[in-house]
């Protein structure tokens, strides 16, 4: 049970927790800018989605982006360059706002035609020694209900959501404790 995953990794087993595998494929359905911040095409159209409206400049502060109007103005110009910090705020708060925008659709499309088959990839033991290895299989299972999930993703609320998918994988049965760290987790929408 998950009790006991306390020391993951211990013994060479490698993977990640089944939420954060869940976040990745959401940040992946959800699309978005792709080029990196660090170069100035994708800081530019970071900096445009950021200020576009002053719905999108307002949800921009309240994700951490808060730097004056001026100096927004001076980066949109090209006139200054913002620093090593500022371009980490600035793409938490393009995460941030991306997924407040895409989240009502995205739970739409998860929860159409009673739910979406979520594949569940085990842990990788190939590290771990012979007598201590464990058979995990892979599984599939429908998730009926998002809500949750998505609420939590799109707030960034990483405790809300690690709770949300333990409650879900409860649906696997006395095995589902076995899901709590995996490899990947693939769904499509």
């Amino acid at each position: 049970m998950p009790e006991r995953t306390i020391d993951f990794g211990k013994f060479g087993a490698r993977g990640i927790k089944g939420s954060d595998a869940v976040a990745r494929k959401l940040d992946e359905l959800s699309g978005g800018i792709v080029t990196p911040v660090t170069v100035k095409r994708g800081l530019m159209a970071r900096l445009h989605y950021l200020t576009k409206t002053e719905h999108s400049r307002r949800a921009a502060r309240d994700a951490g982006l808060t730097v004056t109007d001026r100096t927004l103005k001076a980066w949109l110009d090209e006139r200054r360059s913002p620093t090593k910090a500022n371009l980490e705020r600035i793409e938490a708060a393009y995460r941030q706002v991306r997924r407040q925008n895409v989240a009502r659709h995205l739970l739409r499309r998860l929860n159409a035609n009673g739910g979406t088959r979520v594949e569940i990839h085990p842990l990788n033991q190939s590290q771990v020694p012979r007598p201590l290895q464990r058979l995990v299989e892979y599984r599939t299972m429908n998730v009926r209900r998002w809500d949750r999930i998505v609420e939590a993703w799109a707030s960034g609320d990483h405790q809300g959501l690690d709770d949300a998918w333990e409650d879900t994988i409860v649906d696997l049965g006395s095995q589902w404790g076995q899901y709590e760290y995996v490899t990947n987790i693939g769904f499509a929408a």
